[in-house]
This record gives structure tokens, C-alpha cells and sequence, in this order.
């Protein structure tokens, strides 16, 4: 054969194999009987969802199909965007006890094996996107890109790997332990001036970080550091914050004290976690430099139980400072959202409520004074907003993922039923549906 005649030939397979894989592609019309597309707009009620393999190609009134598709029967459900948790550490659970013991005698394949069932725990409750906070960069990059590839069952992640603390700080390994001990990695993560800061945030992003997490302030869990006191430089803050947006990266701080949260939030953070002693200044700072609050109220109510209840769980700093850090953080929701800041859900959960438990911090934003449907807005367009990808995630739209759930009932009457969720879809492949697991 010549090569005109090779050419030829192989531009016919090409269209064949073009034109095969065109009259593959997968319609499914979901029939939903309510709708609340995560924009926060009022529900609708039975519109037909229609879905092209792995993104909705349009929403419209009333129950159709086209021919072939695939019919999936919500009509009697509330059906809702994916959610997304915007603060989870999935790669940690928690252990009670010493937790300098348990740091001590684990190991990063502990963690990468366990970090597999809470991820899959995490999307069976209709979590289809999390924004990971903070764990061993190569343990949670390694799980989202193994997610992606669909060798393992979870949400979609965005990641921060490991925090960069100062010395001594939040995110400090070596804190509560003998000087004399020491890893070659405790300290990869702790910059003390802004030469490191830069450098880290550049390695980060080399092993596959998507954003930035800082630790502006000290920490709750943590042993020996103070919540209220702002241990990072401001020169720091800022050299983090400058490099990682010119990599076109976001910034989440941790940060409970009022000048750690002033300071970085002037400094251009796109996020305060915790955001505990926020006052009115504060929050006219969140709105100025147009940032979110990422309240994280579960992780409170639980840390808060256990240093009253069982501080025996606790190390006994860390029961000290819940005691007295934890009832200011849960009213701060209340004040930071009348104050017209911006809300983004999220739990920080990392073992003290169960992955897959994510979606009783509902209850604490509604309890907190958010209504449901600004709750369930949080935890859809505004988290995806903060994770800077609203245009796939966080609605239910043409041109999005294919990204959602059903419950069986109205969650702007009660917004507990989330914690239930009867049907989840991941980009177009249903991972649960009558309340039960479905096998892949």
C-alpha cells in the first residue's frame, strides 16, 4: 500500500472510531420532582435534568426523555448539586488518647490506606468535592489523583498539602516533643521568614498542591501554642500570599486570634478558617477584600464535647484551650453572617466528627442564623467559588458536572434530611442510590 493509500486508510479508521465513540456517548434524563440548583434561587419543581456522559447539557420544566436516554426516577426527591466541604482533613482520622503517641508510631502508608475509606464515606454522603486543609502533600496527592483516575471511590479534591507553619506554631510536628527528637520531613513545612515562605510555596505547587494553607495563629488541637496570638510575621503572611496568587493559587489562614485575622485578611487572604475572634472591624475587612468565612462549626461543637465530657481524649493543652476558645468561635458565625460576610461550608473534619458526617454542620449554620437555603449556598456556588471553579462544580447547570444528590424530602423545611442522602451521582456515574452503596 502506498503512502497516499496509508494515509487514506487511516484518516477512515480515525472517522470511524470518531463517529463510534459519538454514538456512545451515554443521555441520561433525570426526572426530579424538586430542584434546588445550589444558586439560591427558589426550588423548582418537576424539571427534567439531562445529562451527556459526565456533564448536564440542560434543566427544563417538566418530565421528558429523549429517545434512548436513560431515565433515572427522582420525581418523588429533592435533588440538589453535589455538596462540597471546603475544609476537611481526609486523610486524618482521630485517635483518642495521646496523640503524640499515635504521631509517633504511624506511619504515611497508615494514613494513604485509611485515607481510602474516608474518602469513599465522604462521597457516600453526598460530598462530591471536598478542599483538603491540610496532610502529607505526597499521601493526599497521591489519593486525589488516584480518585480521578477511578481507581479509588471518593469526591473530587483540591488540595493544600502541608501547611506552612512558623516555628512552633500550628502545624509545628515538633511541638510537645524533645528537642532532641527528629524526622527529616517535621520541618519541611515551617518558614521564619519570607525567602522560605516563597520557596515553600513554590515547592508546593512542584508536588501538586492546588492551594495554600497558612497558620497565621495559633491552634486549638495543638500542643503548647496560643489561639489568640499571631505567630507568623506579617512579611511572611505576605510573601506566601504574593507568590502563591502569582501562581494562581489561592490562600487559606488558619487563624482564630483578631490580629492574625486582621492582618492577613489586609494582606489579601482569600479565606479565614475558624475566624474565632473576628469582630466588627474584621468583618468589614472580609467584605473589603472580598474574603470568605469558612466557619467550621462542627469541628467545634465536637472538640468542645470532648474537653468538657472526656478530656482524656485530649492532650491537656489542647482540652484547656477548647474550653476557652470554642463557645466564641460558634457565635462568631452568627455576627460574621449579619455582617453580610461571605460564607463558604466547611467542617474541618478530621476524625473528631467521622468523615461522612460532614453534612451535620448544616444544622449548626441554620441554628447559627443562616437560612437553609443560604446554608445549602454554601455549601454548593459559594464553596465552589472559593475553591475558584464554579463554571464544573457547585450548580446544578448546563455545562457543569454531572454532580448530584437526592433526598427524600425538603431540606428548606428541615435541613437534618441531608444528613440522610438517598442518591449520589458523581460526573454522571451514580455511586448510591436508594440509600444503598452501588457496585462498580
Amino acid at each position: 500500500m502506498g503512502l497516499r493509500n496509508s494515509m487514506m486508510a487511516a484518516g477512515c479508521v480515525a472517522a470511524l472510531a470518531l463517529a463510534a465513540g459519538a454514538a456512545q456517548a451515554r443521555d441520561v434524563a433525570i426526572h426530579a420532582g424538586r430542584l434546588i440548583d445550589g444558586t439560591g434561587k427558589a426550588p423548582q419543581s418537576q424539571v427534567t435534568i439531562l445529562l451527556r456522559d459526565d456533564r448536564i447539557v440542560s434543566v427544563t420544566p417538566g418530565f421528558t426523555a429523549p429517545k434512548g436516554a436513560e431515565v433515572i426516577d427522582l420525581s418523588n426527591s429533592t435533588v440538589l448539586p453535589g455538596l462540597i466541604d471546603d475544609h476537611v482533613h481526609i486523610t486524618q482520622g482521630f485517635h483518642k488518647g495521646d496523640p503524640i503517641h499515635h504521631n509517633l508510631t504511624t506511619t504515611d502508608y497508615d494514613m494513604a490506606i485509611e485515607s481510602t475509606v474516608y474518602a469513599h464515606d465522604t462521597l457516600m454522603a453526598g460530598f462530591t468535592t471536598v478542599r483538603d486543609c491540610g496532610a502529607e502533600t505526597e499521601v493526599v496527592v497521591a489519593l486525589k489523583r488516584q480518585i480521578a483516575a477511578g481507581v479509588v471511590p471518593g469526591p473530587r479534591m483540591w488540595v493544600a498539602g502541608k501547611p506552612l507553619s512558623p516555628t512552633g506554631g500550628h502545624g509545628d510536628d515538633t511541638n510537645g516533643l524533645d528537642p532532641e527528637l527528629m524526622h527529616p520531613h517535621w520541618t519541611d513545612n515551617l518558614v521564619d521568614s519570607p525567602e522560605a515562605a516563597r520557596k515553600a510555596v513554590r515547592k508546593l505547587r512542584q508536588e501538586g498542591a492546588d492551594f495554600i494553607k497558612i497558620m497565621p495563629s495559633g491552634g486549638v488541637a495543638s500542643i503548647g501554642d496560643d489561639p489568640t496570638l499571631q505567630l507568623m510575621a506579617d512579611d511572611e503572611i505576605k510573601a506566601v500570599i504574593d507568590t502563591a496568587h502569582s501562581l494562581g493559587m489561592k490562600v487559606a489562614a488558619h487563624a482564630h486570634g483578631k490580629q492574625a485575622i486582621d492582618h492577613t485578611l489586609a494582606l489579601g487572604v482569600d479565606s479565614i478558617e475558624h475566624g474565632t475572634y473576628a469582630d466588627a472591624e474584621s468583618y468589614k475587612l472580609f467584605k473589603a477584600h472580598n474574603a470568605y468565612l469558612v466557619p467550621t462549626q462542627l469541628v467545634g461543637v465536637r472538640i468542645y464535647d470532648h474537653a468538657k465530657n472526656h478530656p482524656e481524649d485530649l492532650n491537656p493543652s489542647s482540652a484547656r484551650k477548647a474550653l476557652e476558645t470554642i463557645p466564641t468561635m460558634l457565635k462568631n458565625l452568627h455576627d460574621a453572617y449579619a455582617a453580610g460576610v461571605k460564607i463558604a461550608f466547611g467542617t474541618d473534619t478530621f476524625g473528631m466528627s467521622n468523615h461522612g458526617e460532614n453534612a451535620q454542620e448544616f444544622k449548626l449554620l441554620v441554628n447559627a442564623g443562616m437560612p437553609p437555603m443560604e446554608a445549602i449556598k454554601a455549601a454548593a456556588w459559594n464553596a465552589a467559588d472559593l475553591i475558584g471553579d464554579t463554571q464544573d462544580i457547585g450548580t446544578v447547570q448546563p455545562g457543569r458536572y454531572a454532580d448530584l444528590i437526592a433526598v427524600d424530602a425538603d431540606p428548606l423545611k428541615d435541613v437534618t434530611v441531608l444528613e440522610h442522602v438517598a442518591f449520589v451521582m458523581k460526573g454522571g456515574v451514580v455511586y448510591k442510590a436508594k440509600g444503598e452503596p452501588v457496585a462498580h
